[in-house]
């Protein structure tokens, strides 16, 4: 029974090797985590991991363009605490705005306030700005920068907002506006944003590119606000190739809606264009991740799928029957899609990429191939691999 005595004693040393124990465990878990976080800090110090400067002042902004996208835009900017002057090319658009404080045809129930500056005077809407928002359709980018240049001081700010490729020379929009105002520092704003949910403040994020990584922080914190993230690239061409072909994608995925076609079809169309955008992209010179992105794939989705969209509309009216014109007319605003096909067609050509949904978009719209041939005809294509890139075993 001598042997029971023990018990307690025994008990007593196996709890005091087992709290032995603990302490070293605990001391080797602290000492490898203060040494982990000295590592942290030493590599932070070899990268120099940048902050972001918050914008703490005011800034004077000009937008061009009271369109839904530009209306949308200045109030989130005014709401910012900025200084705003929104232009129209348009009297009879300005006098509206000024009187009614809403783009009653184009962002119906959001209001403006009071504090922003309408105007219609360009050279007025120049003066000195800190940032100028160009927000005109792309089929008037070129005309309104022409317009602009004798205005703009040198290494004035210049964000285009429009998404497109010119027809006759196959340019970006931020090629354009710096053919038009060399003097400028172009920058480019993108990404899956419809003007009505900007409007409303419901939560959004873009992508910024510039050629210098100070001019986009700058405008990230001046766009940055609760419900509105923006994130940046210095991948302005790849941004500016997803936000334009990604259009014509969109009609292809509306027809397929108006054919009454599920969603399986809309998924393919999305997949297969943006492999399509990235192949393009990416033999221009552009980044394959940047197609992978919110200005690629995220801007893409949106278009195709969204009841917003006035591409995926134009197209799901062409696939109930309507000619190209007719859609148009009836979506009554600018279908930048139809502007940009042919020249994504003539990108294609030149750089000699396959592209076969924007080449039967081409043939829907312009030699009035019915929409049902068309996908018929993407369908009964030659097989191919989906990832010729990787090995087989």
């Amino acid at each position: 029974m001598a042997w029971m005595l023990l018990i307690p004693w025994k008990c007593m040393w196996l709890w005091g090797c087992l709290q032995r124990w603990l302490f070293f465990a605990t001391e080797q878990i602290l000492c490898g985590w203060q040494k982990a976080q000295r590592t942290v800090f030493i590599l932070g110090k070899k990268i120099k991991i940048r902050k972001v400067k918050k914008v703490e002042k005011m800034a004077k902004v000009s937008v061009l363009g009271a369109g839904s996208w530009g209306t949308a835009l200045s109030l989130l900017l005014c709401k910012n605490g900025h200084e705003v002057t929104l232009w129209s090319a348009l009297e009879d658009e300005v006098r509206m705005l000024c009187e009614k404080r809403e783009h009653e045809s184009k962002l119906p129930g959001v209001r403006l306030p009071e504090d922003m500056k309408i105007t219609a005077d360009l050279e007025d809407s120049l003066q000195d700005p800190d940032v100028a928002v160009l927000a005109v359709p792309s089929p008037f980018t070129r005309s309104t920068a022409h317009r602009m240049a004798p205005f703009v001081k040198k290494g004035q700010i210049i964000v285009n907002v429009a998404k497109g490729v010119e027809e006759h020379t196959l340019m970006t929009l931020s090629e354009i506006i710096s053919e038009e105002i060399p003097q400028a520092d172009v920058c480019v704003l993108s990404g899956p944003s419809h003007a009505e949910e900007v409007g409303k403040g419901l939560p959004t994020t873009c992508v910024v590119s510039a050629e210098k990584r100070e001019t986009a922080e700058y405008l990230q914190g001046i766009f940055m606000s609760p419900v509105f993230r923006v994130y940046t690239t210095p991948d302005i061409l790849g941004v500016e190739l997803g936000g334009a072909l990604k259009n014509v994608i969109a009609l292809a995925a509306g027809t397929a809606d108006g054919l009454g076609y599920g969603d399986n079809t809309k998924a393919a169309l999305i997949t297969r264009g943006i492999a399509e955008i990235s192949r393009l992209g990416t033999k221009m010179g552009a980044r394959a991740e940047t197609f992978y992105g919110l200005s690629g794939i995220g801007d893409l989705i949106v278009t195709c799928a969204s009841v917003h969209s006035r591409n995926r509309k134009a197209g799901y009216l062409m696939g109930k029957g309507y000619t190209m014109q007719e859609a148009m007319d009836e979506v009554k605003m600018v279908v930048e899609g139809v502007y940009s096909a042919r020249a994504a067609k003539s990108l294609a050509e030149k750089y000699q990429v396959e592209m076969p949904i924007i080449e039967e978009v081409n043939k829907v719209l312009f030699e009035d191939k019915p929409a049902a041939d068309a996908v018929r005809d993407l369908m009964l294509r030659d097989k191919k691999v989906e990832t010729p890139m990787l090995p087989w075993q």
